[in-house]
């Protein structure tokens, strides 16, 4: 398959399998993004009823178009020699789109929605073209064909949605986002030609898997530039000082939770899976939700940090609790499709913050970091006991093995 046109532009077996500096430069702009997502859930920390909805749901959305654009880049990166000139021009166009997307994010849902929604749609229809034309006669052009005609389709709405009225822009930017998320799950369908299924690619398994463990660095990072901001903008007192080493604390127990084990030989199960881009499938919509989690729970710092024994306001739950639940969630995931399994440790850190959420509503925010950090304690000292004296296990992941019929003719 490699033969022919445009096959100079693929990566090949021997390419090395970690980021390379352009990537490294490229993360530079999502660093600034996830800052501005953060800023925006921030916003809404102290509504109430259906404006904390519509206000995280806002910023939700805007989030998993940056996530979209981040991702296909990893992606591409990980299907295409990121060396050549091409790749790197498309690249660093990306990050310049992605700069646009961040600087605007803060008003993104506002008086900004034209330029954002116009940076997303250049990523989304021009670089695929640019890719394919680059791919010359390869039969791979297919694949970037598709996306640039799903991403057309969508087009409309997007455009829609940034120009009318600003009541309908959320409507029509979920309904956007959801043909465009539909599109890669489905493998960008198209007449007399069928799906291009993601799972069927051949990639660099190990370069996607150090893209993820990054992309969760990056996060958080952000979260403790949160924490030092914050603390730093406001005046000492004992009790901030606290609460600012209970957030770092909490930083510090995700970090060391998601890399026990299933994090750490993220990179070994991709490079051992027989199907990599099934596998990377999954792990991908995993990292989603990790890296949210770690967004979400940053705003719950500030909220803390900032007013550690405030009045208790239902919406702080969401940040303070609801991003350490979420984490959870996805870590178990990480687990199974790392193992096959689902640590015990980590179901019951989630029942015990699921437990104590209710009665949590009614203590001031300190109160509830403090319990959140206890909790992650608990999990990553059951999880040290779990694996004291023993290696590293061979990873077992139930995805990403072949059967036939998985490949596809554009793969």
């Amino acid at each position: 398959m490699a033969a022919g046109r445009g096959a100079e532009l693929l990566r090949p077996p021997t390419s090395a399998g970690r980021a390379t500096f352009l990537e490294l430069f490229f993360d530079l702009a999502f660093v600034v993004a996830l800052t501005r997502v953060s800023q925006r859930f921030a916003d809404v920390r102290n509504d109430t009823g259906w404006a904390l909805v519509t206000g995280f749901g806002r910023t939700l959305l805007l989030f998993l178009a940056l996530w979209l654009i981040w991702s296909h880049t990893t992606w591409i990166t990980s299907r295409y020699e990121p060396e050549r000139w091409v790749i790197q021009a498309v690249v660093v166009g990306t990050m310049f789109a992605g700069l646009v997307m961040a600087v605007t994010l803060p008003r993104g849902m506002e008086e900004r929605a034209l330029p954002f929604a116009a940076a997303y749609l250049t990523v989304m229809v021009v670089r695929p073209l640019v890719v394919a034309a680059a791919l010359r006669g390869h039969p791979r052009r297919l694949v970037p064909f598709r996306l640039a005609a799903w991403a057309a389709a969508s087009a409309p709405l997007w455009l829609a949605g940034a120009l009318g009225p600003d009541q309908l822009r959320l409507p029509l930017w979920a309904a956007a986002l959801a043909v465009d998320y539909l599109a890669w799950a489905m493998g960008w369908p198209l007449p007399w030609l069928g799906p291009a299924a993601v799972g069927g690619w051949r990639i660099a398994g190990t370069h996607l898997a150090d893209r993820h463990q990054q992309m969760f660095l990056i996060a958080l990072g952000e979260s403790i530039l949160v924490i030092g901001m914050v603390f730093s903008g406001t005046d000492y007192s004992a009790e901030r000082a606290a609460a600012f080493g209970i957030a770092f604390l909490t930083s510090a127990l995700l970090w060391r939770i998601y890399f026990h084990r299933a994090g750490l030989l993220l990179t070994d199960a991709l490079g051992r899976a027989r199907m990599p881009a099934r596998l990377g499938t999954a792990t991908e919509r995993t990292h989603l939700l990790i890296v949210l989690s770690v967004l979400v729970t940053s705003v719950g710092y500030e909220l803390v940090i900032d007013h550690p024994y405030g009045p208790s306001r239902p919406g702080w739950l969401l940040f303070v609790v609801g991003g350490p639940v979420l984490f959870l969630v996805a870590r178990m995931r990480l687990e199974y499709e790392i193992f096959g399994r689902v640590p015990r440790s980590q179901i019951i850190g989630l029942v015990t913050l699921l437990l104590f959420t209710s009665a949590l509503a009614r203590w001031v925010p300190m109160v509830g970091l403090s319990v959140v950090a206890a909790v992650l304690a608990l999990v990553a000292l059951l999880d040290a006991l779990r694996s004291r004296g023993r290696p590293l296990e061979v990873t077992a992941s139930p995805i990403g093995r072949e059967t036939s019929g998985d490949r596809d003719s554009e793969a």
